[in-house]
């Protein structure tokens, strides 16, 4: 996957299918559970993957079954950091992107690492109250913090937006594809 310079980036289906592949077979096969999530951006590929959760009694406190997972998440992260670093080594040369890592476990998820990308962006003055009454209010320490905000509130409340709009996109990269500058080589390239 290569970004044109002036070209939006979006990952197709199929390289998100082989993506997932490659690290299904390269993952060590006791690694996880299962391969829960895997996402991708221009900065980043993310894998989760589900882990066992600690066998508990039933009858134990929400406290302890919290403390136990959180044991079991940090037990896994230390144990597993070498196996997780060199399937990060090949797959950051392979796809030329940061890999994080996080687990599923008794139903909590924890990310280990994650990439935060700095992005730039121009706000005009009732763009910036905006951000600027979410510091007031106590519900972000900085811009930046406020902007952070605003996307997640985005992305919780229009998921089946962003998916049409993701499918739309994918849609117009495979049309892109066999048109007539495909053969020239000017098309967007694969992962490899």
């Amino acid at each position: 996957m290569v970004e044109g310079s002036n070209r939006h980036y979006m990952i197709t289906s199929e390289q998100r299918e082989k993506l997932r592949g490659w690290l299904a077979g390269r993952l060590p096969d006791d690694l996880f559970e299962e391969l829960a999530e895997v996402t991708v951006d221009r900065e980043e590929i993310t894998v989760i993957g589900r882990i066992p959760a600690p066998q508990l009694a039933d009858d134990v406190s929400a406290a302890e079954r919290e403390a136990a997972v959180e044991g079991r998440i940090q037990e896994f992260r230390e144990r597993t950091r070498d196996a997780r670093i060199a399937v990060a080594r090949d797959a950051e040369h392979r796809f030329r992107r940061k890999v994080s890592w996080g687990v599923e476990c008794g139903g909590e998820r924890a990310l280990f690492t994650h990439v935060a990308a700095p992005v730039m962006t121009r706000l005009r003055q009732p763009e910036r109250q905006v951000l600027d009454t979410l510091i007031a209010g106590g519900v972000a320490r900085s811009r930046s913090d406020a902007l952070a905000w605003c996307v997640r509130l985005v992305q919780r409340h229009t998921d089946d937006w962003l998916t049409e709009l993701r499918e739309s996109l994918e849609h117009v990269q495979r049309v892109r594809a066999q048109g007539p500058d495909a053969e020239s080589g000017e098309a967007p390239k694969d992962t490899e």
